[in-house]
């Protein structure tokens, strides 16, 4: 599984010109699942960016995770994290899971969120969502789950 984290301040997904999810503070987190990923992938991402110490400490040091802090977290499904552009300048998706296994893992990777972190907010997988977020440093950091 591919994760893209980013720390924020605040984020929405808004899709047909409805906010479906949002945060103050906390981090927002792209995630991507591919072929071959299963629940244990799903899970060792989750364990990642919740113990993910990446927020400031009282000596401004990146020392407190999202749980210490008490942010949100809002997930939002982007098949486009598996992009494969070594042939050209036009990208393949055949590394990225198929939706419907996609969606099956996505859902599994909010409801385990959802039982471990008590503010998580989504997108809506398959959408045509617009991304809004303030990104807190700029704090980004890509992960992959094998």
């Amino acid at each position: 599984m591919i994760g893209l984290v980013q720390r924020v301040s605040e984020a929405r997904v808004v899709v047909d010109g409805r906010t479906l999810g949002e945060i103050g503070a906390g981090l927002l987190l792209l995630v991507c699942a591919e072929r071959g990923d299963a629940e244990g992938q799903a899970d060792r991402l989750l364990a990642k960016v919740l113990k993910l110490r990446i927020f400031a400490d009282e000596q401004g040091k990146m020392n407190r995770s999202v749980q210490d802090i008490g942010g949100g977290l809002l997930v939002v499904s982007q098949f486009t994290l598996a992009a494969d552009t070594s042939g050209g300048n036009r990208p393949g998706f055949g590394n990225a899971a198929p939706p419907e296994e996609g969606r099956r893992l996505y859902d599994y990777f909010v409801a385990r969120a959802r039982a471990e972190h008590p503010v998580v907010q989504t997108g809506e997988f398959g959408a045509d969502m617009k991304v809004h977020l303030v990104n807190d440093g700029p704090v980004t950091i890509p992960l992959r789950i094998q």
